[in-house]
């Protein structure tokens, strides 16, 4: 029997404060201040700890998926602390329209909040493809503009960032820009500004320019890459902080950018209509909106260039590394992207590579986990760790299994002409997590 739950009305813009969940922690800031231009009362939330899986294990069966499991797992915990009118409080989590997390969290997290006491709490649904189309949070062409900027910009700091930090002579200086670049950002979000492509191409080459004035040391290190399921690779509380654990290894990290995540969506649709047949307009909708992407795109690469930076390949360049790898047709998740990045990755010096993935995630271990063997076989310097996250895993285990990966790493970069390729693990051994 279908069950009814209350829906995000216009009306509640005025009258509810909008919980968000936390993935891209510096994207998702400046996706909160859009939403407050736009009139919403809104806060990303913070909360995190052993509690919030607890909660999760709750409602969310363990079988189900990991990220949803953390999601809702945040909502109940913040629903439950008492800091919140429940009877004016709304939730938001977006809607791709994909097999994934991205269409059915939704349904698990109305199913938790009814079972958990918290019938009366509305949830709204950010999406781009029509569903949801009573949730009262329309998509509005401005409001899509900003939170396009809001990934770009927010990509942007994250590379600067992570290329800075471990050089900085003064501890603190790259995170010192970042607080001011985001407050900088937000405040012409919030104001109304700095979204547009104009501006935002503008901003781009001062951002670059400002964190490549911060006094570094360039000496060499270990470079590693994380890539994996969108939620588990982002979210500090998803992946047991893993970027902050890399940096405490004295590595540097290179995170892909969410927007490829975006472009990746957007290539997709014609992408099916080519395989499987399609009017003209789905056959060419995708590239007038990855033609529309790409000015900015080719910007934030030259102005990182320019500063001395590691700028990522265009989009279009990266589609190209899957071919002959794995079919553009393999789009469940984060289907031929996740390859693509760490061919990418390994071709730019990161071959030393975290594959994060929610245990049981049918999607990332086919185009994660079992590719590693190709894109050895095709890259032999390649050093990838698949990492399982799960609430019965361990973070001690999971650390300890990054640090066999960086052990290898370190050698290499102490001994560079020694580029054989890493000792494997046996696959019964590996496919348990030992």
């Amino acid at each position: 029997m279908e069950m009814n739950f209350p829906k995000f009305t216009p009306e509640m813009k005025k009258t509810h404060k909008i919980l968000i969940p936390s993935m891209a922690p510096v994207q998702f800031r400046i996706l909160e201040a859009a939403f407050e231009q736009q009139g919403y009362t809104c806060e990303l939330l913070g909360n995190c700890g052993s509690q919030v899986a607890e909660n999760g294990l709750k409602y969310v069966h363990n079988d189900t998926c990991y990220p949803a499991l953390l999601v809702i797992g945040q909502f109940l915990d913040a629903l439950e602390s008492g800091q919140y009118d429940l009877d004016h409080t709304a939730l938001i989590i977006t809607q791709t329209g994909g097999g994934c997390r991205a269409s059915n969290y939704i349904h698990l997290l109305r199913k938790a909040l009814e079972r958990a006491g918290f019938g009366q709490i509305p949830v709204a649904s950010l999406n781009f493809s029509g569903l949801e189309k009573d949730s009262g949070f329309p998509m509005t062409l401005l409001l899509m503009r900003q939170l396009l900027a809001a990934i770009y910009y927010g990509d942007l700091l994250v590379t600067l960032r992570a290329q800075t930090v471990p050089y900085e002579l003064h501890r603190g200086d790259a995170d010192a820009k970042l607080e001011k670049w985001l407050d900088v950002i937000c405040n012409r979000i919030r104001a109304g500004k700095g979204y547009s492509s104009r501006e935002v191409r503008s901003a781009m080459p001062e951002m670059a320019a400002d964190f490549a004035s911060i006094p570094v040391h360039r000496t060499p290190k270990v470079k590693v890459g994380v890539v994996g399921e969108i939620y588990v690779k982002y979210s500090p509380l998803g992946n047991n902080e893993l970027e902050k654990f890399l940096e405490s290894q004295d590595c540097e990290v290179n995170l892909p950018g969410l927007m490829g995540f975006v472009q990746y969506c957007a290539y997709n649709p014609s992408e099916t209509a080519r395989l499987y047949g399609g009017s003209f307009y789905e056959k060419h909708l995708s590239g007038l909106i990855l033609n529309y992407l790409a000015g900015t795109e080719r910007v934030m690469i030259d102005a990182l260039k320019k500063n001395g930076y590691h700028a990522p390949l265009s989009f279009k360049e990266l589609t190209k590394l899957a071919d002959g790898v794995i079919g553009h047709g393999d789009k469940m998740g984060e289907g031929w992207l996740l390859t693509a990045e760490m061919i990418e990755l390994v071709r730019s010096g990161y071959e030393n590579i975290v594959c994060a993935q929610p245990f049981g995630c049918l999607p990332n271990h086919i185009c994660g986990k079992g590719m590693v063997n190709k894109i050895r076989e095709l890259y032999p310097t390649s050093n990838i760790t698949p990492i399982d996250y799960d609430p019965s895993a361990t973070r001690v285990n999971q650390e300890n299994r990054i640090k066999l990966m960086l052990a290898v790493g370190r050698e290499r970069l102490e001994n560079p002409s020694d580029m054989a390729e890493p000792e494997r693990m046996d696959p019964e051994r590996e496919a348990v997590g030992v």
